[in-house]
């Protein structure tokens, strides 16, 4: 895969013609400017859709990207019955992102976005809450890690749903158990992003031992769509997403609103789910009008 450079600015011109714009102007193909403001994020849920939706939208006058970070939705937290212990786990779709990711995600890091992997329950019990001791959370960090590395990723999500903790023998949620994952995962990755979906178990256990993990997190997230609720963590406004949506089913006035809401009290993170392969800009302008003050832009 070739890095967008200086090559690519040359191009641009051509690029623009090859492409198919909606919206009020062109958006260069090439890596896009900063912008000022909040950043957005983009839940992909990959059974359906394609992480290069990420990428397809740019803010209009030379706005920069809409999304920052984009999150693969998602792999899970699986239990061996035989050897008792969770491990990590890829289905198909998940699979085929990975083995692909020099042209499912290498497009969306040379643009400027990131990309980071979303970690779910999986209806068998294990959870990142009820590891049976600090050396079985460090495993699974480990598991965690290398697969970040492997793949060229930018970090990992923790969304503590669907566990169904107890499930095949497993154990109930403890108290140290999340903390000594995300200790062990900030070690291994300390440059990368390590972002919580405020939800489940795992998400109000954050302090055992005298550890507390608050500070390992870049991000935070409500995880309630359609709705304003500030992440029950002790992170700076800049790392919190107080709003959420659902792409085009929260209504465009929600979004607009939870969208200006961001901005009049200084949060630095919007979250949206379930970005798909129809062009929503006009939905997503909803959102970017009051974010940035420009009108999202579809590039197919």
């Amino acid at each position: 895969m070739v890095k967008l450079g200086r090559i690519t600015a040359l191009l641009a011109g051509a690029a623009l013609l090859a492409g198919t714009m909606t919206g009020t102007s062109a958006a260069s193909t090439s890596a896009a400017p900063r912008k000022t403001g909040p950043i957005t994020v983009a839940y992909v849920e990959v059974n359906n859709n394609s992480m290069l939706n990420v990428g397809k939208y740019a803010l209009a006058r030379g706005g920069g990207n809409v999304f920052d970070i984009g999150v693969i939705f998602a792999a899970n937290i699986n239990y061996d019955t035989t050897t008792k212990s969770a491990y990590l786990y890829f289905n198909p779709n998940v699979q085929n992102v990975l083995d692909n990711v020099s042209t499912q995600v290498r497009p969306l890091q040379d643009k400027g976005i990131k990309v980071v992997l979303s970690i779910l329950g999986n209806h068998q019990g294990a959870g990142f809450a009820n590891f049976p001791s600090r050396q079985a959370a460090a495993a699974f960090a480990k598991q965690l890690s290398d697969t970040v590395t492997k793949y060229g990723l930018d970090g990992i999500d923790f969304d503590d749903e669907y566990a169904e903790y107890g499930n095949n023998g497993t154990g109930q949620p403890n108290a140290g158990s999340f903390v000594y994952l995300v200790t062990a995962l900030r070690a291994a990755m300390p440059t990368k992003l390590i972002s919580l979906y405020n939800i489940g178990p795992a998400a109000s256990r954050l302090s055992y031992g005298g550890t507390d993990i608050t500070s390992k997190f870049n991000y935070a997230w409500n995880p309630y769509y359609g709705t304003w609720g500030v992440p029950n963590i002790a992170l700076p406004k800049s790392g919190l997403s107080p709003a959420a949506v659902q792409i085009a089913a929260t209504s465009t006035s929600t979004a607009a609103d939870l969208a200006q809401r961001t901005v009049n009290e200084g949060y630095g993170v919007y979250l949206t789910y379930n970005l798909g392969a129809a062009d929503s800009h006009t939905y997503i302008s909803s959102f970017t009008k009051a974010l940035y003050g420009k009108d999202a832009l579809y590039t197919n």
